[in-house]
């Protein structure tokens, strides 16, 4: 969106009479994200990307989580949305991201076991948006085929198969609302709690699928992720749920190297696209590992 259109459309929604102030944030995959300012209250705005691909989002469903955790100050307090979701802005959240090494302390990883029980008890909103590991591998794999990117790995994917099948196999679990995109820039330590931003990959699945993420994302090593799973289950954990965690792990990191090759076609390598591209060659050799996944 232009930066006109965009002021014009905060002077609509932001609340308030003075004048706006608008700070680009940065534009990604699915998002433009502003920081708004007005009458001395701050916000975050982010606008739905014109060029973004087809990822299967919902983003009403979306909204309804939001509101739900803004209430329960799980995330950024919803102050208004559109009607299908495409334009969102929530009150700003004063507060720091935590570094890499902040991750992997264990008052820390206490912290966030306790965050994702809560996440995790937010009510669903209806009908449920339920994806499962083998979905969001078909939803980024016709997405990558309908752009001019080299078929995926035939060896990979016929190991994600092989992993997911596996996950579905009896007992299954009941599904959650998880945030699915948990990393250490989506989640400011505040001055009363921690706050999760970046809910447009919130989805119904199995609750380990977001300590997945959570250890994943911050390349959290095995013995951190036995702890994460114990605070999480608040006792010691079975050998199958240690197992499912596992499987998760791999699967989560197959998904967050497909997401990397899509925004390397769309965006290419300028800005954060050299971070990208880094972290896509790291989960490609580190996928090939199977001791870092072993249970």
């Amino acid at each position: 969106m232009q930066p006109p259109d965009v002021e014009r459309l905060c002077r609509a929604i932001v609340p308030g009479a003075g004048s706006v102030q608008v700070q680009p944030l940065g534009a990604g995959l699915l998002n433009e994200t502003y920081k708004v300012t007005r009458d001395g209250a701050a916000y975050a705005l982010k606008i739905e990307s014109e060029h973004r691909p087809e990822l299967g989002l919902d983003r009403a469903w979306e909204v309804r989580v939001l509101e739900r955790a803004g209430s329960l100050r799980l995330a950024p307090r919803l102050v208004y949305a559109d009607a299908g979701g495409a334009v969102v802005l929530a009150r700003w959240v004063s507060g720091r991201p935590w570094v890499s090494q902040e991750s992997k302390i264990g008052a820390n990883i206490r912290s966030i076991a306790e965050l994702l029980r809560r996440v995790h008890a937010l009510t669903v909103p209806a009908p449920p948006r339920v994806v499962s590991p083998l979905q969001w591998i078909a939803i980024y794999g016709t997405a990558l085929s309908q752009r001019t990117v080299p078929p995926a790995d035939p060896a990979l994917r016929t190991a994600a198969v092989e992993r997911a099948q596996e996950i579905n196999e009896p007992p299954l679990v009941a599904g959650v609302v998880c945030h699915s995109d948990l990393h250490a820039m989506n989640l400011i330590h505040g001055a009363e709690s921690l706050i999760l931003l970046d809910w447009e990959y919130a989805h119904v699945a199995d609750p380990l699928w977001d300590l997945a993420g959570w250890s994943a994302n911050n390349d959290i090593a095995a013995d951190a992720q036995w702890n994460l799973l114990s605070d999480y289950l608040q006792t010691t954990p079975a050998q199958q749920d240690w197992r499912r965690l596992r499987l998760l792990l791999w699967l989560y990191d197959y998904v967050c190297l497909l997401w990397c090759q899509l925004y390397l076609n769309v965006l290419g390598e300028q800005g954060g696209g050299a971070g990208v591209a880094e972290r896509a060659r790291l989960l490609d050799a580190r996928l090939r590992l199977p001791a870092h996944y072993a249970a």
